[in-house]
């Protein structure tokens, strides 16, 4: 499930996990700027309403792109795996500058899309420059590495947070969303405590982390990202606490990023917007 190699013609496509609750207006900072990266106008964007089993998700969010001005917006409906081997959804994925994922259950889009011919032209396509969206659950599925469920609250315990392969965009990081909306430091910091190579991104509603080819995060919206540093973990207490139990985390870095802060996934810094 790792990331497709980037050839040395393209620049990876930027990869953009949205905290839900995102304003679906044409007015939207952060839709607009998926759009003018995919293309503005010219952008050819393709919606996937997989994680929701509401008829009109897909339809919705047609309609707000197409508000914005793009001109060329198709929804492809992937119901179950069979459909993930259309040639004709395929064909239109393959045309797609950008790929937008609705929220819902990430656990269909990974029991629907995993392993499939689509999931592997996702990645291949975003190591070719498309960029691909992913709001509310399709933001927990893009990187490697998926919080499939747990509960919420501030202190990790062991086996509150459930973990499951995702789409394999990155491997850098373990996003997860709605996060201070739902309380979920605690879910993320166990997800980490797990096996702490990754960095922690906890998404707030109508708040996006978009990561550029160069693997330097940039926040966009009205909440902020909570960046969680495990590198200088000095103690976890993981192993041997039971089900459920308070775990020891000695050695976290923790940084709050607003609207237009940025975080370099490479050198591990953070910085606020400037100006």
């Amino acid at each position: 499930m790792c990331p497709a190699k980037v050839n040395d013609r393209y620049d990876r496509g930027f990869i953009i996990p949205i905290g839900g609750g995102e304003k679906k207006v044409k007015t939207s900072s952060i839709l607009n700027r998926f759009i003018e990266l995919s293309g503005g106008r010219d952008a050819r964007i393709v919606i996937i309403p997989t994680a929701s089993r509401l008829e009109d998700t897909g339809d919705r969010y047609l309609e707000v792109f197409t508000e914005i001005g793009v001109k060329s917006v198709s929804v492809v409906s992937l119901d179950q795996r069979e459909d993930c081997e259309d040639m004709i959804k395929l064909a239109k994925l393959e045309d797609a500058t950008g790929i937008f994922m609705t929220g819902g259950d990430q656990l269909r889009l990974s029991t629907i899309i995993g392993g499939t011919s689509v999931s592997k032209l996702m990645r291949k396509a975003n190591s070719e420059g498309v960029h691909i969206a992913g709001t509310s659950a399709g933001a927990a599925f893009i990187p490697e590495h998926m919080i499939a469920f747990g509960r919420g609250g501030a202190t990790p315990k062991s086996g509150l947070a459930t973990l499951a392969p995702g789409l394999g965009l990155t491997n850098k990081v373990i996003i997860d969303q709605h996060f201070r909306e739902r309380g979920r430091l605690g879910r993320l910091l166990s997800a980490l405590a797990y096996n702490p190579f990754a960095i922690g991104l906890g998404v707030d509603e109508d708040t996006a982390a978009f990561i550029g080819p160069d693997d330097v995060i940039e926040v966009i919206g009205s909440g902020g990202i909570t960046v969680i540093d495990p590198t200088d973990l000095q103690h976890s207490s993981m192993a041997d606490v039971g089900r459920l139990k308070p775990v020891c985390l000695i050695g976290i870095r923790l940084h709050i990023l607003l609207d237009g802060g940025r975080y370099d996934l490479s050198t591990r810094e953070a910085s606020p917007a400037s100006g």
